[in-house]
């Protein structure tokens, strides 16, 4: 059970959740990813308005998998991307 959310609602949300097709819920949580990709985005050009689309794209991903695997693929990871 979510913390937040009072017992009906919660209930009326995954029943409505159960009555979709896997490819509809699969949809859904493609779009609610990319939104949390694009926030995530939108707040990095906010703390680091000089950085170019390389350097926001190593953060993106320091913050989505984690510095060991952003290390993985980028050459080169900010020191103080977290």
């Amino acid at each position: 059970m979510l913390e937040d959310t009072a017992a009906e609602p919660e209930r009326r949300y995954f029943a409505l959740l159960r009555g979709q097709t896997p490819a509809a819920r699969l949809r859904k949580a493609v779009s609610l990813s990319r939104a949390v990709r694009q926030l995530a985005l939108a707040g990095l050009r906010d703390r680091y308005p000089e950085a170019g689309d390389a350097e926001l794209r190593v953060r993106l991903a320091v913050i989505l998998y984690g510095r060991p695997v952003a290390e993985r693929i980028f050459r080169d990871v900010p020191v103080d991307a977290r």
